[in-house]
């Protein structure tokens, strides 16, 4: 179930990247709407891994502090996002989407999921299900995110990046206590 809610959570920023697409691009086709979707969804898992590879060779340094580090970043990038969620950006559509604006795009919204991903070198679960779990939910997420956008505009761009930046607070909460009390929350 945590996968799940921190797969959403990342998805946010892609979510509103591609509502964003949506509200100024109505007329995107099934295969417009899916390359987007899986190119977001693809950075995200692919970012992820690269996270947690970096995080597991520092492992056996800092398996100490560990849950201090999750915490720390995850309550850091759910600020980022609530942060965010209140810049006034103006996202210009492109009406060709090309493959070279979508991955700067996809870059630009799972640098969390790089950061993420050091949490989970930590943690010791399993990468590539997590990744793939990651990769899956975002694409999902954001094939739904362009539909939305087409139909009710940019009015919900903003709230989406609140919500994930909230769950990945409660994430790191989540980590922190579960480790100080020895629960199994």
């Amino acid at each position: 179930m945590e996968i799940i809610l921190l797969a959403i959570a990342l998805s946010m920023d892609s979510a509103a990247l591609s509502i964003a697409n949506g509200a100024k691009c109505g007329n995107l086709n099934l295969f417009k709407i899916s390359k987007i979707a899986f190119i977001y969804g693809f950075f995200q898992a692919f970012l992820l891994l690269i996270g947690y590879f970096l995080g597991f060779k520092f492992v056996s340094y800092v398996e100490f502090v560990d849950h201090y580090i999750a915490f720390f970043i995850l309550v850091f990038l759910g600020i980022k996002m609530i942060r965010e969620s209140r810049a006034d950006e103006n996202l210009e559509c492109s009406m060709d989407l090309s493959l070279k604006l979508l991955i700067i795009g996809a870059i630009a919204t799972s640098i969390d999921a790089l950061a993420v991903g050091v949490t989970l070198g930590f943690s010791g679960g399993s990468v590539l299900f997590s990744s793939i779990v990651v990769g899956l939910v975002c694409f999902g997420i954001c094939v739904g995110a362009v539909y939305i956008g087409k139909y009710l505009g940019e009015t919900l761009e903003k709230k989406a990046l609140i919500l994930g930046g909230v769950i990945l607070i409660i994430i790191g909460f989540k980590i922190l206590l579960s480790h100080i009390f020895d629960l199994d929350i």
